[in-house]
């Protein structure tokens, strides 16, 4: 586990009458004294909860959309950015960024590339063969 939520859970496994300060906790643990306070205080959470809370789709609806994306795009009619923005925008019910489908390629591209080398060679085979 974390050791700032650690030293939550024990921060808050106290009894009434132990009062122990976040400093005299934050050294035992090793620990930023304010980040312990804010945690704590719920002023901040941790870098995962921020990041699912700052994203437009959940990882079900980005696999929805991509698997929308491909069976247009096996019908020969591949989206351009500005749909697959729409898309996003009407599953997210708020408008997505001008950049956002950027991320979204950045994040497939890799995934993608074996199969369409794999196509690439094998049709190339299959001409000189």
């Amino acid at each position: 586990m974390d050791p700032i939520q650690d030293a939550v859970t024990f921060f808050e496994s106290q009894e009434p009458g132990e009062e122990l300060s976040y400093t005299e906790v934050a050294k035992r643990y090793n620990i930023n004294r304010v980040t312990l306070a804010q945690r704590h205080q719920g002023v901040q959470t941790t870098r995962a909860a921020a990041k699912v809370n700052k994203q437009k789709l959940s990882h079900e609806q980005e696999i929805e959309l991509v698997e929308y994306i491909e069976g247009l795009t096996q019908r020969a009619l591949p989206p351009t950015r500005a749909m697959i923005r729409n898309f996003a925008s009407y599953i997210a019910r708020e408008r997505v960024g001008e950049g956002w489908t950027t991320g979204m390629d950045r994040k497939r591209h890799h995934a993608d590339s074996e199969a369409k080398y794999n196509l690439y060679f094998n049709l190339l085979y299959q001409k000189i063969a």
